[in-house]
């Protein structure tokens, strides 16, 4: 399996550092087809360090840059450099006829000094980090003259021997750096970084054949965007991406989890409690971390207890009542947070104070402004409440077991009462009931999560609104003859695989089996078609934004492998 790094990008498992060909200033799908450097970036960090370029007879060439999973290729002619990740920290380099020129991207206080050996140092002041530059075979030539506080230049050239076999290491490191051996071939090193690919690919539960090769690079774009604990990063995480996109949101990690369930069970707990390792005490979860930031401004929807559910249905013995007892409280203090801090009318229908609080920033639903009852707010919160109450069941709780019961169905009632016109669900501004006139948002359907909860007569409509919304390829978040329609307008217009999934599993939940069906496969044939963007074009399929999206691959791979 090969791919392109202008598009998704070269790392391994555990790895912040990456590499890609993308513009790293313009987040639009458009900058994958214009010419860019080869860059290795810190993605924890968020910064460029260097830009790469394949040295012929120590002069600079043009070269193209294969990948598969385990090394990345840049090749001039019958030149060729390759790189492979061995440790979260260390690129092992080697060239044959060719070398390898590393110019450092400058800031404040960059620097470079000549360390023990053939060593040096560099100071990427900016990313907060350092990098040793350390020749295996043949030579290392600095260029890093002292300015004023700092180098005017910093450029590495790793140089062939006269035999023509160039090896050398990249070591990103904090503090203080020293002289260490750097174990096993680089042929032995590649060997290790695909049967590590390959252990991790297995676990995935397989998927129709005509799927296998997207599933293979699904696969990989999710093993690749998992990070080492580091910070407010407690366990290993997957990251939504390697390109602009590296943090984690508090319901994207739900879809990852779910996907890992079946086969790597461990993983899938880390990817779901990682977020709960940071919750707050009055229990509110942040709305994204990275190592470096925990951000609490918005949070996102309490789509955990349907999540939960999915991974209990995947691997019941796995997820036993040891686990769901170390769940428990976090998921009832994360459902108790609603109605305690997010419901201001004290109406009993919690609320959204920003779009970014749906997951669905710029839905046409907000336009009407807020705070907004979400009916997809409170159909969450009815799943996860009926989720509690079986955890409360096996757990041996019975009180609390009738407790969340009674709580769910009154929320459920009040839903049907205030939130269901007789036509369609809708999520009115809370202060008046107000909706936004023009909008016409799939948004609204996702009630069709409550499956069997919802009367038969309520079902059939929510489904027959949900194939409206239904292109060549999945379900427009807002229709394409709305008058608010953007093709590349986000959450106005774009395909999207969360709510793809909860639609999908929705319409399964409330016996709508076939066109669930339907949209699991047109969406599959997207992705195989399109890579695993953060978002599609509804009416042309094009991929927008981020094209190396996890949950977007790990949509993929429950649809194909549990749907279809």
């Amino acid at each position: 399996m090969n791919f392109d790094i202008r598009s998704v990008p070269f790392s391994r498992f555990g790895s912040p550092l990456a590499f890609s060909r993308l513009d790293l200033f313009r987040h639009t799908a458009e900058s994958k087809d214009k010419d860019q450097p080869v860059w290795l970036r810190d993605v924890v960090a968020g910064k460029a360090i260097f830009s790469l370029e394949v040295l012929v007879d120590g002069q600079p060439v043009a070269c193209t840059a294969e990948a598969s999973p385990a090394e990345l290729e840049l090749r001039s002619g019958n030149r060729v450099v390759r790189l492979c990740i061995s440790e979260d920290h260390v690129v092992r380099i080697q060239g044959q006829g060719a070398g390898l020129c590393l110019t450092m991207q400058l800031s404040d206080y960059a620097g470079a000094i000549a360390g023990p050996g053939d060593t040096w140092l560099l100071n990427a002041y900016s990313a907060g980090v350092f990098f040793a530059l350390t020749p295996l075979a043949g030579t290392l030539e600095m260029d890093a003259p002292w300015g004023v506080e700092r180098c005017e230049r910093v450029i590495g050239k790793f140089l062939p021997d006269p035999t023509g076999r160039m090896e050398g290491v990249i070591e990103e490191y904090e503090g203080s750096w020293q002289p260490r051996a750097y174990p096993g071939s680089f042929e032995d090193i590649v060997l290790d970084a695909d049967a590590d690919f390959s252990r991790f690919a297995s676990a995935y539960l397989p998927t129709p054949a005509e799927y296998a090769q997207a599933a293979q690079l699904a696969a990989y774009i999710n093993w690749s965007c998992v990070i080492s604990p580091a910070g407010f990063i407690s366990r290993p995480a997957m990251l939504m991406s390697k390109n602009w996109m590296c943090n984690v949101w508090s319901w994207d990690h739900c879809f990852n989890a779910m996907a890992l369930s079946s086969g790597n069970p461990s993983l899938a707990w880390d990817q779901l409690l990682v977020m709960f390792d940071q919750q707050l005490e009055n229990g509110q979860l942040p709305d994204l971390i990275n190592p470096l930031h925990k951000v609490t401004n918005f949070v996102k929807p309490p789509v955990h207890g349907w999540a939960l559910r999915h991974m209990l249905a995947a691997n019941p013995e796995w997820f036993n009542n040891s686990r769901l007892a170390e769940f428990y409280q976090p998921l009832a203090r994360w459902t108790d947070w609603w109605f305690a801090y997010r419901d201001i009318h004290a109406d009993g229908l919690p609320e959204y104070y920003h779009g970014n609080d749906s997951g669905w920033d710029n839905g046409t639903v907000f336009d009407v402004g807020f705070p907004v009852k979400g009916a997809d707010l409170s159909a969450f919160l009815v799943v996860q409440m009926d989720v509690l109450a079986d955890m409360a069941v096996r757990l041996g709780l019975q009180d609390a077991a009738e407790g969340w019961r009674c709580k769910a169905d009154a929320l459920l009632a009040r839903l049907l009462t205030h939130l269901w016109d007789g036509e369609r669900f809708i999520s009115p501004r809370a202060s008046d009931f107000a909706v936004t006139a023009q909008s016409d948002s799939v948004f609204n359907c996702l009630p069709i999560i409550l499956g069997e909860r919802l009367p038969e007569e309520i079902r059939r409509k929510v489904a027959a609104q949900i194939r409206r919304f239904v292109t060549d390829f999945g379900p427009a978040t807002e229709h394409p003859l709305s008058p608010l329609y953007q093709e590349d307008g986000y959450w106005r217009g774009p395909i999207w695989a969360p709510s793809t999934l909860i639609l999908v599993d929705g319409l399964r939940q409330a016996g709508e089996t076939a066109l669930a069906t339907d949209i699991a496969r047109r969406f599959c044939n997207l992705a195989k078609k399109e890579g695993f963007a953060e978002n599609y074009n509804a009416v042309t399929g094009v991929a927008l934004r981020d094209r190396a999206y996890t949950w977007t691959s790990s949509v993929f791979l429950i649809l194909a492998s549990q749907y279809l």
